[in-house]
């Protein structure tokens, strides 16, 4: 009856299908494109081939996997099945493109068809059997290897995969035992045979993954998970199990992706969705933390890190890497009390995080910890030798070190590191009123006064001109004789003025 219906109305369903195929293809995954286009060519056929049609599309379908071609061989033979589905060979021929593409999944129906068509095919028999030995289906595969062997007993290939076969199935229940009994070292080491038997059984990948867990090394289970998603056609629980993995690992990013590849499967899907809820937050409020950072709004970025941690007070890396970043964010801001005892509390969970030390080493800085600030350096030196980063800082903490056992401009006039040039003057002012020589009686109180009052002088001086300021935040001491042309020693007034030279001289201050 179909032969009689007009073929504008056959025209008209061939448009609409293959013009929606990616809408098809966007609801289903794997080979439901291969599928549609299969369809479209169907009642493509419908509507007739002719024998010379067919020759010429299993023709060109050689030439063009000869070539490499895959995707134009494999759309000829789809046009050869569908014109003469009686032809065992066509069958087969397809199989070959789809097992060339990798798609092992498509390969097995199209042999079965040729298998069912022509029952004594052995290729056929014996690609399909490894097919299955390779998906770990061991009961299947033993049938097409013996239905090979009655027909051809000398057959080596089908003895050889037979024996493969029978191995398979022994190391598959050797492995479930070893895990049944909580040896999970000894299930990895057997998995490990089963899988080079059969690369694409998802069911081994994903008990190995299992036991890498168990052992405590999730990497490896990412390794075998990855593959699993593409070994079954809705594998939502092992993309859920990977962006859960990744999470775990801080792999934010990697674990927003997995999660979103289970949701195109099923966005229905309740764990999938309150982990992507729990995912997407977190790694937005990340993303935005390490923005405010490139912008140097450090402060914001303290902030969103405290909202990190709590988003996830659960999982240690988040925790871990907020208190890192806050460390950092503290030092940036000099406010160096509170950037220890953060530093000090993220060292002691990670005593080997390099960039920890550094920060901590900084903040030592500016509260004018030299050894400490050393000690730091030093260690993190020990995780990194190669760091130049490190280096250089554990070299300025030596010179600050060195420099403050001889002369420290900010201690002499009690201010931070930090201080702005009005705290400085005040400082200065404050101290020179102090240490004047003429508040003191006798000789030897004036001239240790003197040598105070020198030293203040000095201080001030140095630290109210940019480019000196730049020399001892170095590690330099600018008026070191040492690093004066001609040497000399003993202390002396910047830029060679002396106000006590000459005879008496009296400062007034006056304030402002």
């Amino acid at each position: 009856m179909l032969l009689f219906i007009n073929p504008d109305f056959y025209l008209f369903i061939i448009i609409f299908l293959c013009t929606n195929v990616r809408k098809v293809g966007m609801r289903s995954r794997g080979d439901s494109l291969c599928n549609v286009q299969v369809t479209c060519l169907f009642i493509s056929g419908v509507l007739g081939a002719t024998p010379v049609e067919i020759e010429h599309h299993l023709e060109m379908g050689r030439k063009l996997l000869a070539a490499g071609q895959l995707a134009e061989a494999l759309s000829h033979y789809h046009s050869a099945v569908e014109g003469d589905s009686k032809n065992y060979l066509t069958y087969y021929k397809r199989a070959a493109v789809f097992l060339a593409m990798g798609k092992s999944k498509s390969a097995l129906p199209d042999l079965s068809q040729a298998i069912q068509l022509k029952p004594d095919f052995l290729a056929a028999r014996l690609q399909r059997g490894n097919i299955l030995l390779k998906q770990g289906n061991t009961e299947e595969a033993r049938e097409d290897f013996l239905a090979v062997l009655n027909r051809s007993p000398d057959h080596e290939e089908a003895h050889d995969q037979l024996h493969k076969a029978d191995d398979l199935e022994l190391l598959q229940e050797e492995a479930h035992e070893a895990h049944h009994r909580g040896d999970y070292f000894t299930t990895v080491q057997v998995l490990e045979k089963v899988i080079e038997l059969s690369p694409w059984d998802p069911e081994s990948r994903e008990l190995r993954a299992e036991c890498y867990i168990r052992l405590g090394d999730p990497r490896k289970a990412i390794m075998d998970l990855t593959p699993a998603t593409r070994l079954r056609a809705d594998n939502r629980a092992a993309f859920l199990k990977l962006s859960q993995l990744h999470y775990s690992l801080g792999d934010h990013h990697d674990s927003l992706s997995q999660v979103r590849e289970c949701l195109k499967l099923d966005q229905d899907d309740k764990e999938c969705f309150v982990h992507y809820k729990q995912v997407k937050k977190l790694s937005k409020q990340l993303d935005s933390a390490e923005e405010l950072i490139l912008e140097q709004r450090y402060q914001e970025a303290t902030e969103k890190y405290e909202s990190v941690m709590r988003t996830e007070p659960n999982v240690a890396f988040y925790t871990n890497k907020a208190k890192e970043r806050i460390c950092f964010c503290l030092v940036k801001m000099k406010s160096a009390e509170e950037a220890v005892d953060i530093c000090s509390e993220a060292h002691q969970r990670e005593p080997q995080n390099i960039h920890i030390l550094r920060d901590r080493a900084e903040a030592y800085i500016l509260q004018q910890e030299y050894e400490k600030a050393v000690e730091d350096y030093q260690e993190a030196r020990e995780f990194d030798q190669e760091n130049q980063e490190l280096r250089e800082g554990l070299e300025r903490a030596q010179k600050l070190l060195k420099q403050s056992r001889k002369r420290d401009y900010y201690k002499i006039l009690g201010v931070s590191r930090s201080a702005n040039k009005q705290e400085i003057i005040k400082a200065y002012r404050k101290l020179a009123q102090q240490w004047h020589p003429d508040n003191f009686q006798s000789e030897a109180d004036k001239k240790e006064a003197e040598k105070k009052f020198i030293d203040i002088a000095s201080a001030k001086e140095v630290l109210t001109n940019p480019e000196m300021r730049q020399k001892v935040d170095s590690g330099e001491d600018p008026l070191d004789p040492e690093n004066q042309q001609g040497g000399g020693g003993g202390r002396e007034w910047p830029f060679g003025f002396n106000p006590f030279e000459g005879g008496n001289f009296h400062f007034k201050f006056h304030q402002h």
